[in-house]
C-alpha cells in the first residue's frame, strides 16, 4: 500500500511538473544582472532580454542587483524559487568568486541549473585623455617609472576590469594603486573626468567612448583586430604576446528548476545567439555571440569548471581576498 501510494504521488508530481512546464512562461521573467546599469554586462543583458522576450513570448525584464563583485545577485538567484522566473546572467566573475571570497554564500558548481553561454567580450586598455604615452611600449615604461603616482580604476572586486587590471600589472611587473567603484559606469565616469588614470575594461563599455575620443586607447586583448575598433592595434601587435583576454557570459537558473522549463530556456537562448539582430547589436560593441553548441547546459558546466581551475592560482598568487 505504501509503495503504491508513493508511486501515485510521484506520478502526480510528474504530471503537475509537466503541466506547469508546458504552460511556461505565463508571466514576465526576471534576469538579474549583478552589476550597475550602464555597465558592459548590463548592456549585453538588455540586448539578450529583447530577443529572448520574442522567443519566449513573455517579457524578460532586467533587474540590476549590484554589489560585492556580483555575489549578491548570484546568491539571490541561488536561493530563488526554482520555477524559471528568476534567472541570472553573469560573466567570468562566477568562476573567480570561489577564490576571491573567503565566505561565499553559494557554490557555482552545485547551486544552479546551467542554461548556456551567451557571448565573449574582448577587453581594451584605456586611459584618461592627456596621459603622455602614445603607444603600449611608452605606456609600460611610463607606468614603471611613475607607478607611485598612477592609479587603475575598476568596477569592484571580482569585476572583469579588476581581473584584467591584475593580469596587466602582473604582466608588466609593476603594481599601481587600484581604485574600485560600484560598477563599470561610475569607473568610466571617473576615468573620463580624470579622477583615475587607467582602466582595462570590456568593449561593450569602452567602444563608444573610444570612438568619440573621450578616452585614450592603447590596445585590445584579442589575437586579431576587432572589426568595430579596426583602428585600434592589439596588444599582441605591439609586442605583448599571450595576453588574449575575453570575458565570457552565461545564464543560470536556481537548482531544481524543472527540466522541461530548462529545455525551453536553452532553446530560447540558442535561438537568441543565432539571431541576426542580436549578433549585429553586440558586434557593434566588439562582442561576439557564441555558437549554438556553446549555448547549452553541458558547455557552460564544462567551461565554468575549467575557468575556476584556471583563475584560482592566479588570484591566490595576487593575494587578493574579500570576506
Amino acid at each position: 500500500m505504501v509503495y503504491r501510494l508513493t508511486l501515485c504521488m510521484s506520478s502526480l508530481l510528474l504530471l503537475v511538473s509537466g503541466a506547469v512546464a508546458q504552460e511556461y512562461p505565463t508571466r514576465q521573467i526576471s534576469l538579474a544582472v549583478p552589476f550597475a546599469a550602464g555597465g558592459p554586462t548590463d548592456t549585453l543583458a538588455r540586448n539578450l532580454a529583447l530577443v529572448m522576450s520574442q522567443q519566449l513570448k513573455q517579457q524578460v525584464v532586467i533587474e540590476n542587483v549590484a554589489g560585492a563583485g556580483g555575489t549578491i545577485a548570484s546568491n539571490r538567484i541561488a536561493k530563488a524559487k526554482p520555477d524559471g522566473y528568476s534567472l541570472l546572467i553573469h560573466h567570468i566573475g562566477m568562476a573567480t568568486a570561489p577564490a576571491l571570497y573567503r565566505k561565499l554564500s553559494f557554490n557555482p558548481l552545485t547551486d544552479y541549473e546551467y542554461i548556456g553561454q551567451v557571448a565573449d567580450v574582448p577587453m581594451t586598455v584605456i586611459a584618461k585623455l592627456g596621459l603622455p604615452p602614445d603607444n603600449l611600449t611608452e605606456l609600460i615604461a611610463y607606468v614603471k617609472k611613475n607607478k607611485d603616482k598612477l592609479n587603475l580604476g575598476n568596477a569592484g572586486l571580482g569585476a572583469a576590469s579588476h581581473l584584467c587590471g591584475l593580469l596587466f600589472m602582473s604582466r608588466i611587473e609593476a603594481d599601481i594603486v587600484t581604485i574600485p567603484y560600484n560598477g563599470t559606469a561610475p569607473a568610466m565616469t571617473a576615468l573620463m573626468g580624470g579622477q583615475i588614470d587607467l582602466m582595462c575594461d570590456q568593449t561593450t563599455n569602452t567602444t563608444a567612448q573610444i570612438k568619440s575620443g573621450r578616452v585614450k586607447v592603447y590596445g585590445t586583448t584579442t589575437q586579431q583586430r576587432i572589426p568595430s575598433l579596426s583602428m585600434v592595434p592589439t596588444l599582441a601587435e605591439q609586442g605583448m604576446k599571450g595576453f588574449e583576454v575575453s570575458v565570457w557570459h552565461g545564464v543560470y537558473a536556481p537548482k531544481g528548476t524543472p527540466k522541461p522549463v530548462i529545455d525551453k530556456l536553452v532553446a530560447a537562448l540558442q535561438a537568441s545567439v543565432q539571431d541576426a539582430t542580436f549578433k549585429s547589436r553586440i558586434g557593434e560593441l566588439g562582442a561576439q555571440a557564441v555558437s549554438k553548441d556553446k549555448a547549452t547546459q553541458e558547455s557552460l558546466a564544462i567551461h565554468l569548471k575549467a575557468e575556476i581551475a584556471k583563475w584560482e592560482p592566479i588570484i591566490k598568487k595576487a593575494g587578493v581576498y574579500a570576506d
